[in-house]
């Protein structure tokens, strides 16, 4: 289950799929040239009354390079869009680093990483960090939670996706060079906090089953992507968040209650005028509990743009 929900995070958390960035660029091997771009459509929402309108785009944080999709309907909307709204807006890498430090790196007194795994799975957590060329030991003095990102993470290069053709990198990119006001719904440290402050056996079973799946962290991460890339929000929601819900308190903390608040946020922004693009985890905007699903009940509607 926990390993489906790292899909989550690629789709759903900003900072959790940016967080490993200083250790990607060290060891990942250098992405291959970009092909010929290949086109996808991922889906679009609007939310509008007389003198607003909301655009909802759900997005993906690692892509390959040479997928087009900023363009027709959702760079249309961008354009459009006053202001720019992400799940959280990247800090500089420094800051990044000290929040790592505080929340990633184990205390000197815990066990290491390894003693905290059941017995069985040491040798496949062993068996990844080689694969990655990496000591056994190299995530020893680490929290359970960021070595499973870490482990996610590291193979994407060699995989053929690259941090830089993420969607918040270049929509943030796009925004600063039109001067465009750019805000996030939620913080760095509070990304953070939601898998810092997971206690510690559903920490160690994300760990235990990402290593139990690690060579399957491609072809699931292909098929998420193919399935945003063509516009199909019910596929997606199915790969995403299936499995997360057969735990409920994940479920509740990773994605419900947060997809309540940026609803809520959503309604307030609604009574006052202007254009605003905003563009999250495309997890979020899939699903039973999804931000539109909690936009109803402030009654107000979603609509699918065509395009």
């Amino acid at each position: 289950m926990l390993k489906k929900k790292l899909l989550t995070v690629l789709a759903g958390f900003t900072a959790l799929a940016t967080l490993p960035a200083v250790a990607y660029a060290q060891a990942a091997p250098k992405v291959a040239a970009a092909p010929a771009a290949k086109e996808a459509d991922p889906a679009l929402w609007v939310v509008k009354d007389a003198d607003t309108t909301i655009y909802l785009f759900g997005t993906v944080h690692v892509l390959k390079p040479g997928l087009s999709w900023f363009d027709k309907a959702v760079k249309a909307a961008f354009d459009k869009s006053d202001t720019v709204v992400l799940e959280m807006v990247m800090p500089e890498p420094a800051v990044m680093q000290g929040v790592i430090m505080k929340t990633a790196v184990a205390p000197q007194s815990d066990p290491a990483l390894t003693a905290k795994l059941p017995e069985d799975a040491r040798p496949a957590l062993a068996g990844a960090l080689t694969s990655l060329g990496m000591p056994t030991n190299a995530l020893d003095r680490f929290e359970p939670w960021y070595a499973a990102m870490m482990l996610n993470m590291l193979p994407l290069g060699k995989l053929g996706y690259d941090p830089a053709s993420g969607v918040e990198v270049t929509v943030t990119a796009a925004a600063k060079a039109a001067s465009k006001r750019l805000e996030g719904l939620e913080t760095f440290e509070q990304q953070i906090g939601f898998f810092d402050t997971l206690p510690e056996n559903l920490q160690v079973k994300f760990l235990a089953n990402t290593v139990k799946e690690f060579d399957k962290i491609g072809p699931q991460l292909d098929k998420m992507v193919d399935q945003w890339g063509a516009g199909d929000p019910d596929a997606l929601g199915a790969t995403l968040n299936e499995e997360m819900r057969k735990t409920p308190e994940l479920a509740k903390v990773l994605l419900a209650d947060r997809n309540a608040r940026w609803a809520d946020w959503i309604d307030a922004r609604m009574a006052k005028p202007g254009t605003v693009f905003v563009a999250v985890g495309a997890g979020h905007l899939a699903g039973a509990d999804s931000v539109q699903a909690y936009l109803a009940k402030h009654n107000l509607k979603a609509e699918r743009v065509q395009y």
